[in-house]
Order: C-alpha cells, then sequence, then structure tokens
C-alpha cells in the first residue's frame, strides 16, 4: 500500500521537523499509537519500537529513523513486526510565506494477508487522519501561524 501527500502548512521547516522527528512524543497526539520509545541512538539515527492498538489489534514494530537536519529529510526504515515492508518520508521545505512545504510518503505490506484486507479498506483515510493530527499538533504546540 502506498500514499504520498504534499501540504502547505502555517509552521517553519524547523517546527515540523522537530514536531515529527520527536517521535516518543506519538502517543500523546497520534491516534492508534499506544506507545512509542527509542531503543538506541547514534547521532541522527535511531532505532524506534512504535505500538500500534486498534480494538483487538496490538502489534510492536521496530524502525530505523533518520534525521538529515541539513535537508529537513526524516526516513524512517522497517525493521522487525508485522511488515513485509514499511518505509516512510518525510521532507519540509520553506515556503514563500513563511511556512512550509510538507511532502509526505509511506509505502508498507502486511505479512498477513488478512490484516492487509483489513487495513486495506480504511488505509486512505486512515493516513489522512494521522496526518491531520500532526497539523494538529503542530498548532497545539506552536500556537496560530504568524504567516
Amino acid at each position: 500500500m502506498h500514499h504520498h501527500e504534499t501540504r502547505v502548512v502555517p509552521y517553519t521547516a524547523d517546527q515540523m521537523f522537530a514536531l515529527v522527528a520527536d517521535v516518543e512524543r506519538y502517543p500523546e497526539f497520534l491516534p492508534w499509537i499506544t506507545a512509542a520509545r527509542i531503543k538506541a541512538r547514534d547521532g541522527d539515527v535511531f532505532a524506534a519500537d512504535v505500538l500500534v492498538g486498534f480494538k483487538s489489534f496490538r502489534e510492536k514494530f521496530t524502525s530505523r529513523v533518520t534525521l538529515d537536519r541539513a535537508s529537513r529529510l526524516i526516513v524512517a526504515e522497517y525493521i522487525e513486526g508485522p511488515f513485509k515492508h514499511l518505509t516512510n518520508r518525510w521532507h519540509f521545505e520553506p515556503a514563500s510565506d513563511g511556512g512550509c512545504i510538507v511532502d509526505f510518503d509511506i509505502d508498507f505490506a502486511f505479512k498477513m494477508r488478512v490484516l492487509e484486507q483489513l487495513i486495506g479498506a480504511l488505509f486512505d483515510r486512515a493516513v489522512m487522519k494521522m496526518t491531520d493530527a500532526f497539523e494538529k499538533r503542530a498548532h497545539a504546540l506552536y500556537g496560530t501561524a504568524r504567516v
């Protein structure tokens, strides 16, 4: 499954980068994320465990997250869990009005076909809900945009 989205938000690229990079805070605002922790860190690369819960479904997965501050790029690559593969990529580009262009891409497949079918029907709506949650979190952290 694949989803690509580009949004213009009224927050700076540095603000949005910091928000997305703060994986351990995800349970505070992201739907279905019930826990997140950093297992190991080496500079701007870290391994993160994320626990996802929806109704009776509970799964933990581990990703390697690379923060490229100079390019304002965050890439999370799957290490272990219920997926065949999982990659998501965030890129934050300053916009001319002082806000930023958020480019988000996610690509994944579950190991179990039944999970793939279950999630498939809700996938686009779920991803939109999660990207909306990041924007709402930016508003909560940074207030009303001044751009």
